[in-house]
């Protein structure tokens, strides 16, 4: 009899909770927290899950609470889950067996989005060189700002800037200040090398290798980059926009800063909007407008085959030329003179609604289990846990046990839902011999 544990629709989300359940047991080992004593099970179980999803939402001091081993542990965490559960295994496999059956490529393939094609591992070293040398170059502008700049000792430049790499390009955001990024609000040679490499790891690796093919030739990419560079393109530009003019005047966040830094901070906001986790403005004093707006970006987040989160920049694309397409009377969904499959016009109207009712019901559930939170906190909250931002207005450390476990639930489904809903979709298509008769419903 078959094992259903086969199914890889099954396997990747059982590997990530699995790697939560022994974060959780690492985070509670009393060396990982500074002051004596073991941390309580919620504070590591969210602590694990934050860092395995690449969320970076925290429940306590992240810098203060935990020590150096914490940190460390945090490091490895986040690098595995933004790399990949199963993609590591496979990549481990190919290096001592230096062969793959079947059953470890399905893995790959599902976890990566269909990333690999026939020369797997070709392609798993290139997706690790990239990733090391990304956070190795952002490493070493970090560890000399931090160095020359800010008087650290060498030991801890490196360290620190080690560690911030590692969370920007994995889009992970734990942070080892307080403030995260508020202290560095006015300092490009921190706030840019963390925006860039939070932007480069959201892109999606199928993306980064084929722009670095035909970067030069745009009427060469596929439909699925093309649709993923201008949205994140467009993307970025309105929420840029938004975050300027609706906070220019806040002085609880851009008001104090001259224009040259309110510049900075609207761009690194934006860009960590999409997934990246850390904040240079005080969330919490941001007008009403600015988050509703990144309520919307946070849900949309990043690239397909990333360390992003959020339904994708994809999936949202494809949804607007859908409507376009209805809005106009076609019969086709088309793109750069490329016919877009019914399979993934369906697909991305299932992932979008299942992330809506995600949203809503985590919402709903948030604002039961609590008192005093506003109605536009408590979505912000869920939005971060469902897209795996990890950007929050503050109020997650005050929530009861409960409530913080509604957030570890999102955070999980957020990471590993439509790895599980896609591939599960992709190895249940089936096609039938017949067709039944046609009838049309009315709509709106």
């Amino acid at each position: 009899m078959r094992s259903p544990w086969r199914n890889p629709a099954r396997v990747v989300p059982l590997a990530f909770l699995v790697l939560i359940i022994i974060g959780t047991g690492l985070m509670m080992l009393p060396v990982a927290r500074a002051e004596p004593g073991h941390a309580p099970f919620v504070t590591a179980l969210f602590t694990a899950a934050s860092a395995v999803c690449v969320t970076g939402l925290a429940v306590v001091d992240t810098p203060t609470y935990w020590s150096t081993f914490g940190h460390v542990l945090l490091t490895v965490l986040s690098q595995i889950g933004g790399f990949g559960i199963m993609t590591l295994a496979t990549l481990l496999s190919v290096l001592v067996s230096r062969r793959l059956g079947l059953r470890g490529r399905l893995l790959a393939q599902a976890e990566s989005a269909g990333l690999f094609g026939d020369n797997l591992r070709g392609i798993l070293y290139r997706v690790a060189m990239v990733m090391l040398v990304a956070e190795g170059l952002i490493a070493v502008v970090l560890t000399f700002r931090f160095w020359l700049g800010y008087d650290y000792s060498f030991g801890r430049a490196l360290w620190e800037a080690v560690f911030h790499a590692v969370q920007a390009f994995n889009n992970a955001g734990f942070a080892l200040y307080p403030d995260s990024l508020v202290r560095f609000v006015t300092d490009p040679w921190i706030c840019l090398p963390l925006a860039l490499g939070v932007m480069a790891g959201s892109v999606g690796f199928p993306v980064l290798f084929e722009l670095a093919r035909e970067f030069r030739t745009p009427g060469c990419w596929s439909t699925h980059t093309w649709l993923t560079v201008v949205g994140s393109l467009l993307l970025s530009v309105f929420g840029f926009l938004v975050f300027l003019v609706f906070e220019w005047r806040n002085p609880g966040t851009l008001g104090p800063l001259g224009t040259p830094a309110k510049v900075l901070a609207a761009f690194t906001q934006d860009v960590m909007t999409r997934s990246g986790g850390f904040n240079s403005i005080d969330l919490g004093r941001m007008n009403s407008e600015t988050i509703a707006v990144t309520n919307g970006l946070m849900f949309i987040g990043g690239g397909s085959a990333s360390t992003a989160g959020g339904i994708k920049v994809t999936t949202f694309m494809l949804l607007g030329y859908v409507i376009w397409a209805e809005l106009r009377g076609e019969p086709d969904v088309v793109v750069r003179k490329r016919r877009i499959a019914e399979e993934a016009q369906r697909q991305a109207v299932t992932v979008a609604l299942m992330g809506v009712a995600l949203v809503a019901t985590g919402t709903v559930a948030l604002d039961a289990l609590t008192e005093d939170v506003p109605f536009d906190r408590a979505l912000f909250e869920v939005t971060s846990a469902f897209a795996t931002v990890g950007l929050s207005t503050g109020i997650t450390p005050n929530l009861p046990p409960s409530a913080q476990m509604v957030l570890v639930v999102l955070m999980y489904v957020g990471r590993v839902g439509t790895i599980a809903v896609g591939t599960a979709i992709a190895l249940n298509t089936r096609r039938r011999h017949y067709r039944y008769p046609e009838e049309r419903p009315l709509v709106g």
